[in-house]
């Protein structure tokens, strides 16, 4: 029963991600007069797992938040490619983003810690392309993470780090999202809840073929599940790698993460 279950949450899953990819291209944005992003390219192809490297305060948060519609963006552009649409999503409100199957987990997991474990998932399917398949998403939900199904009626606020950040994971992948934005998943856990937590993330991408984009300044754990990634400074990109191998072999990775 339980491999049919799986079955058919893969099929479900497959027939909601169809061809889709992020474009940004020269975005500039800030707070106000503070500018922090000057002119960002990159782009997120279908089925990518793509890292955007960075230490704090390069910028890495806003980009992200700018996808979302949720910092104002000054100059430049940004595309959802899907289904053979371009959509600008410039100006567009983040429930929009959202309806258009574009999920950010936030840094710091922003969860309802009043609410359990069960309502902050369903809360993740408010969107109305995912409200028809709620029974479905949360088993699937369930099967990802088994620990959150044992701890349903739990307050989310009484978890620890490592079990709200599966259950902020979960409550993005309750919207059925073609794309999932994950930022810092790293931070204020465990090194080892940290490598289980990025290998979840891998698992969940290959399995049922999200596109990912994660910022992170854990260059080891974050390049373990990435397929390439940028090197962001100063909210600039300072460099991009066609491959992880190339990252590595950068003098701004050997400088700020390998201690070259």
């Amino acid at each position: 029963m339980g491999r049919r279950r799986t079955s058919c949450a893969i099929a479900l899953w497959r027939k909601l991600t169809l061809a889709h990819r992020i474009v940004l291209h020269d975005v500039d944005a800030g707070y106000g007069a503070v500018r922090v992003l000057h002119h960002v390219s990159l782009t997120v192809n279908d089925g990518e797992t793509v890292v955007l490297l960075g230490t704090n305060g390069n910028g890495k948060s806003t980009l992200m938040r700018c996808i979302m519609g949720l910092v104002q963006v000054d100059a430049g552009e940004i595309f959802l490619e899907t289904d053979g649409q371009r959509i600008n999503l410039v100006g567009l409100a983040p429930e929009a983003i959202v309806n258009l199957g574009i999920t950010l987990v936030p840094e710091g997991r922003r969860l309802f810690p009043k609410l359990t474990v069960e309502e902050n998932l369903l809360l993740g399917a408010y969107r109305a392309g995912a409200r028809p398949d709620i029974s479905s998403n949360l088993r699937f939900c369930f099967e990802a993470f088994p620990l959150l199904e044992q701890r349903r009626g739990q307050l989310a606020g009484s978890m620890s780090g490592g079990e709200q950040q599966m259950l902020a994971i979960a409550r993005a992948l309750m919207s059925a999202p073609k794309i999932l934005l994950v930022d810092e998943p790293s931070v204020g856990l465990a090194p080892i809840l940290v490598s289980r937590l990025i290998a979840k993330i891998k698992e969940l991408q290959e399995r049922y073929q999200l596109t990912v984009l994660m910022a992170e300044q854990n260059f080891h754990l974050a390049t373990k599940i990435a397929d390439r990634g940028y090197i962001i400074v100063h909210g600039a990109i300072a460099f991009e790698g066609h491959t992880t191998q190339e990252l590595s072999e950068h003098e701004l990775v050997k400088r700020y993460y390998l201690g070259v």
